[in-house]
């Protein structure tokens, strides 16, 4: 799979990753080098920004689309809204912006999101999709509490062929200003996860747009992760445009794609299987398929 004449993945990600370091002190990240990596602690040991979530989210989308953050309101309580419009979403949402890439050393765990992935490309999802990238340079997002070590950046740079210093690592942990914008910026990805579990073709589908409340920042990252969840699950509404027959489509919608009864809020990574309202698009047939309906008692009970 290709993305035509687009630059590669991490090249597009490099830009953002500058742009970070360039306005570290207005978006409230630091920069450090370690082991000749460049690490931006967007949402560690600092404090962050909504904005800087902004960036951080395109980065995990290798700048793939655009991700806004737009007034919302749930009753008459004030709730933002974090939206995605997504270009070539195969590339954008499964071969950058999944948390496909679990990093584990004794002291270290983070969830790896980003272009850099596509890199290394040791997850199965690659071989399967049909997407691999050697680049000059790689850009990986964390999903951690800690910053890195040496041996992981080491580790890092020799799965993506690369020397340290064309390394960069953004990490943030999910209850910050960052996790919270980055986490509800996954609508569109949600959906495309759930798709390739399906077994459906994603070559099908050829643009996504989505949107999902802002999930208010938890006191720990376990209730961050499940407010996240919740946000989209009870709060989320996805397009996606699609090509094809549409029998495939009826019973996706109908049969697989259905929401799961029985949910209840804060549940485990994983456990939502579609966002609250989702829609597909036939642009061949100019048919469109739709269900759900936002859950505004869930959302309450979940994110206020």
């Amino acid at each position: 799979m290709a993305t035509g004449n687009l630059p590669g993945l991490n090249d597009r990600t490099l830009v953002i990753a500058n742009e970070l370091e360039r306005r570290a002190a207005e978006l409230g990240v630091r920069v450090e080098n370690r082991a000749g990596a460049r690490i931006i602690d967007a949402g560690v040991n600092t404090l962050g920004s909504l904005n800087a979530g902004l960036w951080v989210a395109r980065a995990c989308l290798a700048d793939l689309g655009t991700v806004q953050m737009i007034p919302g309101q749930m009753g008459s309580v004030p709730l933002p809204q974090i939206t995605v419009n997504v270009n070539h979403p195969v590339a954008a949402c499964m071969a950058s912006q999944y948390a496909g890439w679990e990093l584990k050393s004794e002291n270290f765990f983070a969830l790896g999101s980003g272009p850099f992935r596509a890199a290394a490309g040791k997850e199965p999802l690659f071989k399967e999709i049909g997407f691999t990238e050697n680049s000059g340079c790689a850009i990986g997002v964390l999903q951690t509490d800690s910053l890195p070590s040496r041996e992981i950046i080491n580790e890092l740079a020799i799965a993506c062929g690369i020397q340290q210093h064309h390394l960069t690592l953004i990490c943030a942990r999910p209850a910050s200003l960052v996790g919270s914008v980055q986490a509800a910026a996954r609508s569109v990805q949600t959906v495309m996860t759930q798709l390739h579990k399906l077994q459906f073709n994603l070559k099908r589908v050829v643009g996504g747009f989505g949107s999902a409340p802002l999930p208010p920042v938890a006191k720990d990252d376990e209730a961050a992760i499940g407010r996240a969840n919740d946000a989209i699950r009870y709060g989320g509404q996805v397009t996606l445009m699609v090509r094809g027959d549409d029998e495939s489509l009826t019973q996706l919608m109908a049969e697989q794609l259905s929401p799961t009864p029985g949910s209840t809020p804060g549940s485990t990574p994983g456990s939502c299987s579609s966002p609250a309202q989702l829609m597909l698009c036939n642009l061949d047939t100019g048919q469109t398929h739709h269900h759900g309906q936002i859950d505004h008692a869930m959302l309450m009970q979940s994110l206020l």
